[in-house]
């Protein structure tokens, strides 16, 4: 992990190191990013962390990251639970890529879009534009639904090198996303952040949660009834991981503190 992350501290949930940043501290260590250096985040939450419960090479992939966010209501509490203070909140994906574009147009950063349909991406990059005037979006781009070949792989990196992003915005969904961040960052030279249903819900192609439902930690409860066949084995098998592994977590560090 960084040296961001060193300074900001760090706890282990589910066998994966989470960094202790708040929204604020988080949007700030993504304007920090320039074209040239490398760095893969993640945003992690219930989900993530129930997968890498079960897949050791996806838990791997996860703590070699430079920046774990904490994605979650419920692993934030996590958090401020074990000490870090300022994680009274999560740092929620969409916001958080809307709020670097916004705080990054003073900063001329530059963004690279890659991810969902064709159609979606391209009315994400037109629907940002115009909630942000002045952001810099470099490409929007649309990958297949399968690992790159090596010559894809290549022209990409091409086309990144032309652009020279600060931000590499990825959709492309749990765990994918998450491979592809880990797989490719310094190959691609840039930050790259990957924040699936950000593409959708910015693009105006499905609903975000109301506040209030995000503020008491529902959401799962608000997607879940708007998508049920699609998502309840995520959010009912997932959180039960989740639970069992923070449960887990607790009891192991209970046995630690008793220790003569």
């Amino acid at each position: 992990m960084s040296d961001n992350s060193d300074a900001i501290g760090r706890f282990r949930c589910c066998g994966v190191l989470i960094d202790g940043h708040a929204p604020a501290s988080a949007t700030r260590a993504l304007l920090e990013s320039r074209y040239g250096t490398a760095r893969g985040t993640h945003l992690c939450n219930a989900y993530t962390l129930s997968l890498a419960l079960r897949d050791d090479r996806y838990r791997e992939l996860l703590n070699e990251a430079d920046i774990n966010f904490s994605d979650g209501h419920y692993l934030a509490m996590v958090g401020k639970k074990r000490g870090h203070e300022a994680m009274t909140e999560r740092v929620y994906g969409p916001d958080l890529m809307f709020n670097t574009m916004d705080q990054g147009r003073e900063l001329r950063l530059k963004h690279y879009l890659y991810g969902a349909s064709p159609e979606t991406v391209a009315k994400l990059k037109v629907e940002l534009e115009a909630k942000l005037p002045g952001v810099e979006i470099v490409a929007a781009e649309s990958p297949p639904f399968r690992p790159l070949t090596e010559a894809e792989l290549d022209d990409l990196t091409e086309r990144v090198s032309d652009a020279k992003p600060d931000l590499f915005w990825v959709g492309l969904g749990t765990p994918r996303q998450d491979e592809f961040v880990a797989h490719h960052t310094k190959r691609l030279r840039c930050t790259l952040v990957p924040v699936g249903a950000a593409f959708d819900f910015w693009s105006g192609n499905k609903p975000m949660a109301p506040a209030f439902v995000q503020k008491h930690g529902l959401e799962w409860a608000y997607r879940l009834a708007t998508e049920p066949r699609r998502l309840w084995k995520r959010y009912l098998i997932g959180n039960t991981a989740f639970i069992y592994g923070v449960a887990t977590d607790s009891r192991r560090n209970r046995r630690l503190d008793t220790a003569p």
